[in-house]
């Protein structure tokens, strides 16, 4: 069989779910373990993992272990492995970081299932193929572990269960997330999902699965949750206080990016089957609800704004130039307000055409109320109080609506929405790839030396991509993998994905097992 390559997507958005083809496809699943000197537990826990695998997974797939720079006999121990067990694979990297050794791994790897789980194997493996099979069949995009849900078996002391629970009620609180449970170790995510998702994530370290998590949420892709059996390492190495304050430096960020709106996260959009919910109904605008509870939100907000500047203004002016006054600056904030959070629209251009707009849609409105009054103060001569009230906030309601309308058809039309996306998109693809070189280093190449593993170049389409798109892991010594902008010269812009011609000074050894492919 011949391993077939995840297509890659274009930037507009994530394509419909599918099953896997799992007939064209030789490794289907790559579990990472990411490793720390871990020279007392590693071989045990891969060679009981191999074995599970080996009798529980129906497909092909690989252990894949990152060495996080390792100093002590760990990267001798991978290497062993390795050697002696053909579905192990071994890759060093000089560098420490949890999440810096999955999204290298993951982004070089050519399987369509990319799951990772920690060493000590706390989470009982019976949970893996539940884990992975939501992602198999096309139903979900990620796929997580929780320690927290109500089926859920765990074991550990006190302490650990009171952080675990404050951290999670942390992110509920100030991210609104979802998710059960952000940092069990035993995840897994499909690689067209990764390719995408991957250089939006900062973080190197611990918080690199929360911040995975978040983005993937407010994206709209599908998160799997399943109930896990856990028993905590007494011997664990994470330092728990260090750990904490990064994860919360790491809120903080994640929450401003979010609220500023610097994240493109229609990268990943994507429609979600057959989902009667997802489909665009004949007209029916798309997201018509969002906007509308954000021009609720805007308005309730607006109106305490104004409240506020009339008091402000009346300690210095009459009545009348202080309602003037505060009904021209809360109108001038409730539309930039409305640009912004209600309908998406960001940027300075056409801001002062919107502005202009939006006066006017507040004259029309300020005239309806007016004239309101005035009408009913023709009518009956001297109305009561509560007939009064009555049809102002008829008038407001009205006037409302209308501003709405007119916001959504006239000031910040689909064109502008669109316009600014694409903008937005292309400014953000160029600073997703200025953080992803700073990140490698000034020449955009990762510090990593992979003593076991090198990957073959990849398509001249698939390289535009920041993230090394998924490449076939071939047993190879002392080769660094190389850098994602370094095209291969053999590799036409739109040629096929074909086999690089060997260097010259660095031939490709045959496989370690004769009559099999190499992994």
């Amino acid at each position: 069989m011949t391993t077939t390559q995840p297509a890659h997507t274009p930037l507009g958005s994530l394509p419909p779910r599918e099953h896997l083809r799992l007939g064209q496809i030789d490794t289907v699943l790559d579990v990472v373990i990411p490793v720390y000197n871990e020279e007392s537990d590693l071989e045990p826990c891969v060679r009981r993992l191999h074995d599970h695998l080996s009798r529980t997974f129906p497909y092909g797939f690989r252990i894949t272990v990152a060495d996080n720079a390792s100093t002590d006999r760990t990267p001798e121990i991978s290497a062993s492995l390795d050697e002696t067990i053909d579905e192990v694979t071994a890759v060093r990297l000089e560098e420490k970081g949890r999440g810096r050794a999955l999204r290298t791994v993951w982004s070089l790897s050519d399987a369509p299932v990319l799951a990772y789980m920690d060493v000590d194997l706390s989470t009982d493996l019976n949970a893996l193929l539940p884990l992975v099979a939501p992602l198999i069949s096309g139903h979900s995009d990620l796929a997580i572990g929780s320690r927290l849900a109500r089926s859920s078996r765990v074991v550990r002391g006190p302490k650990r269960e009171f952080i675990s629970r404050s951290y999670n009620l942390i992110l509920r609180g100030s991210l609104a997330a979802r998710f059960s449970d952000a940092q069990c170790g035993f995840k897994a995510v499909r690689s067209d999902v990764a390719e995408r998702l991957l250089p939006m994530v900062e973080d190197s370290g611990w918080f690199f699965d929360t911040e995975m998590l978040v983005l993937a949420e407010r994206a709209g892709l599908r998160i799997h949750e399943v109930p896990v059996d856990w028993v905590d390492d007494p011997d664990s190495t994470v330092h728990i206080v260090r750990t904490a304050t990064e994860d919360l430096k790491g809120v903080w960020r994640v929450g401003r990016a979010l609220a500023t709106g610097a994240l493109p996260l229609d990268r990943l959009a994507r429609p979600f089957g057959d989902d009667p919910r997802d489909r665009e109904l004949v007209g029916v605008p798309r997201g018509l609800a969002r906007q509308i509870m954000g021009f609720c939100v805007v308005g309730a907000l607006s109106t305490l704004l104004y409240l506020g500047l009339y008091s402000l203004f009346r300690l210095g002016v009459g009545p009348q130039p202080a309602n003037a006054a505060a009904l021209l600056l809360s109108a001038v904030g409730n539309t930039a307000a409305n640009r912004r959070l209600t309908f998406g629209v960001r940027g300075r251009e056409r801001a002062v055409r919107h502005q202009a707009q939006g006066l006017v849609v507040f004259g029309i409105g300020l005239a309806l109320t007016s004239g309101s009054l005035a009408a009913l103060d023709a009518a009956t001569g001297d109305p009561a109080h509560g007939t009064e009230m009555a049809v102002l906030v008829a008038a407001n309601l009205a006037a409302t609506l209308l501003r709405f309308l007119l916001f959504r058809a006239w000031v910040f039309t689909d064109r502008d929405r669109d316009r600014n996306r694409d903008r937005d998109r292309d400014r953000d693809w160029e600073q997703g790839r200025e953080r992803e070189r700073e990140r490698k280093g000034g020449d955009g190449r990762e510090a990593v030396q992979d003593r076991h593993t090198a990957v073959p170049d990849r398509p001249a389409a698939v390289r535009e991509h920041p993230t090394p798109a998924p490449g076939h892991l071939t047993p190879v010594r002392n080769h660094p993998i190389p850098a994602p902008d370094a095209p291969h010269p053999s590799l036409a812009p739109d040629a096929p994905h074909s086999t690089p011609a060997p260097d010259a000074q660095h031939p490709t050894p045959a496989p370690r097992h004769p009559g099999r492919s190499p992994r």
